[in-house]
């Protein structure tokens, strides 16, 4: 089977600041893995929540299935990730205390076939941090394209 599914957010690396990364595996039902195989899924908008010491991501838009009858999915209900206890305590003694955000970075299939996502406990960015990630961006775009003038 090939896993070419990576479904980024790349709004979160300009919005937040990355401190620290997990893997967490996804609770999906029947028809919401068959439509990630198909791609059809979105986490742009989606960020993650604790709810009774349970992490769920919120706002992840998967689409229904194509060939489902009427056992098809919700696509906008919170899902829940599957993280060890000791690091789903971390996290939340992280959220609660110092003001930080878990924020979904990917969403992938791994080698074994099972969805798995990217998350990131992030601290926002303010909007001078965010122009000189601008600024940073656009002088490497003029430095790799003088570099490749003279090549």
């Amino acid at each position: 089977m090939k896993n070419d599914i990576n479904i980024k957010n790349r709004k979160a690396k300009f919005e937040y600041e990355i401190l620290d990364k997990y893997i967490a595996g996804i609770k999906l039902a029947g028809t919401e893995i068959k439509a990630i195989r198909e791609g059809k899924a979105s986490i742009a908008e989606s960020f993650c929540e604790f709810s009774n010491s349970e992490l769920f991501v919120i706002n992840m838009t998967v689409q229904e299935y194509s060939h489902a009858t009427y056992f098809n999915h919700d696509p906008k209900h919170a899902r829940k990730l599957l993280l060890n206890r000791k690091e789903l305590r971390k996290l939340e003694k992280e959220v609660k205390n110092s003001g930080l955000t878990i924020v979904p970075l990917r969403l992938f299939i791994n080698d074994r076939g099972l969805a798995k996502m990217q998350i990131a406990l992030a601290k926002g960015k303010k909007l001078y941090d965010k122009r000189e990630t601008i600024k940073d961006r656009e002088s490497k775009r003029k430095l790799d394209r003088i570099k490749k003038e003279y090549k």
